[in-house]
């Protein structure tokens, strides 16, 4: 697990538009396993084992939690494969596996657009989940969040290592603190600083970037 924090405007969330292809480099390159993605399409970076969770949730308010996470689990979404029922109890399954795992099996065939903010958190991070991409993006899965859904969600994040590689936006040292994982600091789009988190809080100039001093 990999953990990038900085302020507002330090381009955590450019650099996972740029990852997934939403956003094309200016310079540079993105290699996943040795291989230069940094050209290829959305949904070619998808299909090559990477998937973003956004900051706003964009769950299928229409559908029921269930069928949100079996459409994320469904392995071949060619739209002939529609008409036939060849994997889809491989993904229903699969499905909930997901969603024992976000904690909203008692909400299974609630309609998504009903659930309270956290929970749309909850089983958009549970889609992403249920893709099995091996590398997950979650860009600030808190956001809007209390303290005890919070913790949730870390516990719910922290289920995920050994089966995923993650990659966690926030700025909030409280949530990065129960991630436990690298923390990588990003400042007006550089990396200024990566190490512990106990080494970040003891740098000086994060602090004061953080605290709104840095020039």
């Amino acid at each position: 697990m990999t953990v990038v924090i900085g302020p507002n405007g330090a381009g955590k969330s450019t650099m996972c538009d740029t990852i997934i292809g939403r956003v094309r480099p200016t310079a540079g390159r993105i290699l996943f396993h040795g291989e230069d993605i940094s050209k290829d399409l959305e949904h070619r970076i998808v299909g090559k084992g990477i998937c973003r969770k956004f900051q706003t949730p964009g769950v299928l308010v229409g559908l029921s939690v269930i069928d949100n996470l079996t459409i994320a689990a469904t392995k071949d979404r060619r739209w002939w494969k529609s008409f036939v029922r060849s994997g889809e109890a491989e993904a229903r399954a699969r499905a909930e596996e997901v969603l024992a795992m976000v904690g909203l099996t008692e909400r299974a065939e609630a309609l998504a657009g009903n659930l309270s903010h956290g929970e749309k958190q909850w089983l958009e991070i549970g889609m992403v989940v249920a893709t099995d991409a091996e590398l997950l993006l979650l860009d600030e899965p808190t956001a809007g969040m209390g303290a005890i859904e919070s913790t949730q969600t870390a516990d719910i994040i922290k289920t995920l290592i050994g089966k995923h590689a993650v990659l966690v936006i926030d700025h909030d040292i409280d949530f990065v603190a129960q991630l436990n994982g690298h923390v990588v600091v990003l400042h007006q789009g550089q990396l200024l600083r990566e190490g512990t988190l106990e080494e970040i809080r003891n740098d000086a100039e994060i602090a004061a970037i953080y605290l709104g001093r840095a020039k």
